[in-house]
């Protein structure tokens, strides 16, 4: 069946490639290996770009690598958000003091990209089944009118690492019943195994040029 791709990138990236070697991944061949009888035409990919950050100032640099690695998959699209960084007052865990001042920040609008473009695709009949990685229980309700009220099947994956050296025990894992049980099918992690067979060769070309996986990912 004729399948579109939706991948919630920070979801998946810290629920499944954080503390892994696998953090190139080709997020099309990882979902080819879990599904092999689906056509997958096209995927849609949700992220925002980052800042460099006191210590880590190279971050925007691989992310835009990476970025390059994503657009060498002819039928994928990447959709920013934005990040949000606001002054909020936070509770400590030992007093004193009970509450410092803190910055926070967030990624806003993935969520919201992902369900909308979710919702319109299947109105505009451009998939016979979405499949979503992500395990954020906001889309929940586009999930379940998609597959109530248009009569498409979702497939949702829960982008955690269920395998490995770096794995939760059982027992520590997110769990959304939610998700589970608004969607047409579900898979509740990702192995080691998935990962290390669906990274990007070290060296890609694309328009500009060759590049190659950043040093700290190897």
């Amino acid at each position: 069946m004729k399948t579109l791709l939706y991948i919630d990138g920070f979801n998946l990236y810290y629920g499944a490639l954080k503390n892994t070697p696998f953090k190139w991944l080709n997020p099309l061949s990882l979902t080819q290996r879990k599904f092999r009888k689906n056509q997958i035409i096209g995927v849609k990919y949700f992220t925002a770009k980052v800042s460099g950050r006191s210590g880590d100032q190279s971050q925007p640099q691989r992310q835009e690598l990476y970025w390059r690695a994503l657009r060498t998959i002819p039928s994928l699209e990447i959709i920013c958000g934005h990040f949000r960084e606001r002054e909020i007052r936070a509770r400590v865990v030992d007093p004193p003091p009970n509450f410092i001042n803190v910055f926070k920040t967030e990624e806003k609008g993935s969520d919201v990209n992902l369900a909308t473009n979710l919702l319109m695709d299947g109105f505009r009949d451009k998939y016979e089944v979405a499949i979503v990685i992500s395990g954020d229980s906001d889309l929940i309700t586009p999930i379940k009118m998609i597959r109530d009220e248009i009569g498409k099947p979702v497939g949702v994956v829960n982008p955690q690492l269920v395998s490995g050296p770096v794995a939760k025990p059982k027992h520590k894992r997110r769990k959304n019943a939610g998700l589970k049980k608004a969607c047409s099918f579900y898979h509740a992690g990702i192995s080691w195994n998935q990962l290390s067979e669906s990274v990007f060769p070290d060296t890609l070309t694309d328009c500009v040029g060759s590049f190659t996986r950043p040093s700290e990912w190897r």
